[in-house]
């Protein structure tokens, strides 16, 4: 069985964290992020970003607030 590295992982999380992945690739994954403190991290990271995410309301925002939002991103680009 071939191991997994960091850019795999990457590519993988997402069907990881929605359980999609078949069992001997979960495995490779779960062994990765035992060995690997970077991806753990990431992984940690994400998980708390999907936390926020769901947290997010969803209704639409005002328009003057979304253009606010609109022209602080173009700032950042």
């Amino acid at each position: 069985m071939n191991g997994l590295d960091c850019r795999g992982l990457v590519e993988l999380l997402t069907a990881y964290l929605d359980g999609q992945l078949d069992p001997p690739t979960a495995r490779r994954l779960a062994e990765h992020l035992a060995r690997c403190g970077g991806c753990e991290r990431y992984l940690d990271q994400v998980r708390v970003t999907v936390r926020a995410l769901r947290d997010l309301p969803t209704e639409p925002l005002p328009p003057r607030r979304r253009e606010m939002l609109l022209a602080a991103f173009r700032l950042l680009a």
